[in-house]
């Protein structure tokens, strides 16, 4: 197990210490403008100035840390909502499939669309502030969970429902006691997918609709013309996310 984890960490180690150099090559045989193409070390300087100084001539000189609380904050809203809310409908549904056979076409005609597309009418309903970054990111993790609840409870051996007759148990225990345990692990591979998506779009809601967070610190990095603060903003929004599915991992390997 050790072994296993040095050599994950050796193999991170290596291939960003390659990106660095790679990224570092590019600006000096690149000579493209610091403004357009800042370098490794810039970016760096830019991140330290943000955690402790905030972006100096931002409309909100808030310091980087509160930035990504806030994020956090919008996002276990919306995602914790729609994960719980998309279980619950799923075990329904799947328990009731004929009643889902005529819900699902207009669930397939609403699915497709993107979340953001959805951002005028979300501004025009909730206003401005952590609303729509929540709804947005409600939008985006509630159809994964949905369906993949839907499938996992239609696709259970038929011998689940004869054991829960066979001990008299209603339809709410035999939801709560047997048809969720045995989709659960179907279950908790959607939560992974759809926590990524989520994270995703989370970014793209505050670019709109909010004063504060991750989204809305790049675009105010981009009207400061700050390139080096946006990207050290984009690089932060990559690690919180790569932490987030190493977190959802670890609960998946300790939950199954």
């Amino acid at each position: 197990m050790r072994i296993k984890l040095g050599k994950k960490v050796w193999c991170t180690a290596v291939s960003l210490l390659v990106l660095l150099a790679v990224w570092e090559a590019a600006v000096l045989i690149g000579s493209f403008p610091e403004v357009l193409f800042p370098s490794p070390i810039s970016v760096w300087n830019a991140f330290w100035q943000l955690w402790t100084d905030g972006l100096p001539g931002s409309s909100s000189r808030v310091v980087l840390g509160v930035h990504i609380l806030v994020s956090l904050k919008r996002f276990a809203a919306g995602y914790v909502g729609s994960v719980v809310t998309a279980v619950a409908a799923g075990l329904l549904l799947g328990w009731f499939f004929r009643v889902f056979s005529y819900i699902n076409p207009i669930v397939q005609l609403v699915r497709p669309i993107a979340p953001v597309a959805w951002m005028p009418f979300i501004v025009l309903w909730f206003g401005i502030g952590d609303a729509p970054a929540v709804a947005i990111i409600f939008l985006a993790g509630f159809f994964p969970v949905l369906l993949s609840t839907v499938a996992a409870v239609e696709h259970m051996e038929p011998v689940y429902r004869k054991v829960a007759r066979n001990f008299g148990l209603s339809q709410a225990q035999t939801l709560y006691k047997v048809v969720f345990p045995a989709a659960f692990p179907q279950i908790m591979n959607s939560l992974r997918l759809a926590l990524g998506t989520a994270w995703i779009f989370l970014v793209s809601g505050e670019m709109v609709g909010a004063q504060s967070g991750l989204g809305f610190l790049i675009m105010d990095a981009k009207n400061c013309l700050r390139s080096d603060a946006l990207l050290a903003t984009m690089i932060t929004i990559g690690i919180i996310g790569l932490l987030l599915d190493w977190g959802i991992r670890r609960l998946e390997k300790f939950v199954l």
